[in-house]
């Protein structure tokens, strides 16, 4: 009895202990979680309404931002060239835009530009050259000297036409270019202000079922195939007074895009959000979503806005990428 009563005087103490321990530990856990919290919890996001958004709101909507302390508003552009324009006089704080206008802005100093999470590729028939029957165009030949219809002079649109073009031996000189905002090229199409337009998902889709567009070619063939195409962005001033919420904002996407390869999520993701009904946003081709960036890949957008004279000295993609965490 004696041996037993004090085992039970010793073993108080070093109850006494652990607990003091484990609220140590507790204490210390919390203020790492404090000081890792991130600089901005409530970001804004100038955003196009088009497929390439479909992990962004996977990230709202499937609760990926919320796991990393973050708040995600949107801004939604016309153009990517509006997009890009709000974000560098700081309207929002990221941009979702097409690479070849990040490059333009940098190449210009229009703004110091960083790339933060990668956006989308091109896929096979996701982003075509469309016409209609009563068109005189045909055959990618009977472009030239026609009027085409493109996001924004040096977005992807304007960049990939040329390109698929000069791989035929059209002459893009020689083209009538004409800027107007995706959701309204059927329209114009149906109504012969316009011979031709460049559509990406879902508007390509979308023009064939009102307006009986049918593709031209495929702008990302020859030598823009798997061309990289949007990216997210942020001024340079903003990567560095952001680091934690960077962090957070590219963890998120990341878990988003890796979830994004599930059709059965995306599609009514894009009903919702884009506008679309649900038969377009069955039939409608998917582009393949990133969110890594690779600079060996991206290198190709200002490598092909040399080539044809947009730019004319070397932009190193290397040099205008953010610091990225993890893979994918």
């Amino acid at each position: 009895m004696p041996q037993r009563a004090s085992t039970r005087r010793l073993a108080v103490p070093a109850l006494v202990a652990l607990v003091a321990v484990l609220l140590t530990g507790c204490s210390q856990l919390k203020g790492s979680s404090t000081a890792g919290a991130v600089e901005k919890p409530s970001i804004r996001v100038a955003i196009l309404t088009t497929v390439d958004l479909a992990p962004l709101w996977l990230a709202q909507e499937g609760g990926f931002f919320k796991a990393e302390g973050l708040e995600v508003q949107t801004d939604v552009g016309a153009s990517g060239q509006e997009t890009l324009s709000r974000m560098t006089s700081g309207q929002d704080d990221l941009a979702l835009s097409t690479y070849t206008l990040f490059f333009l802005a940098k190449s210009s100093g229009a703004a110091d530009v960083k790339l933060v999470t990668d956006g989308t590729s091109a896929s096979p028939r996701s982003n075509e050259v469309v016409t209609v029957p009563n068109s005189p165009v045909k055959t990618i030949k009977d472009l030239e000297g026609k009027r085409i219809a493109i996001s924004s002079k040096n977005a992807a649109s304007d960049v990939l036409t040329r390109s698929v073009m000069r791989d035929h031996g059209v002459d893009p000189g020689k083209v009538q270019w004409v800027p107007m905002p995706l959701p309204e090229m059927s329209g114009a199409l149906a109504q012969g202000r316009i011979d031709a337009a460049y559509q990406p998902e879902p508007f390509l889709t979308q023009a064939a079922r009102t307006a009986g567009a049918y593709p031209v070619i495929d702008a990302a063939s020859g030598s823009t195939q798997n061309f990289p195409l949007t990216g997210y962005g942020a001024t340079a001033k903003w990567v560095q007074e952001n680091p934690k919420t960077l962090k957070a904002f590219q963890r998120a996407m990341l878990n988003a895009t890796r979830a994004a390869v599930d059709r059965a999520r995306i599609e009514p993701l894009v009903v919702r959000n884009a506008k679309v009904d649900q038969d377009v946003a069955s039939l409608m081709v998917m582009p393949a979503f990133g969110s890594t960036l690779d600079a060996r890949r991206i290198q190709r957008v200002p490598d092909l806005l040399q080539q044809l004279g947009v730019v004319q000295t070397r932009i190193d993609a290397s040099s205008m990428i953010a610091p990225q965490t993890g893979t994918g």
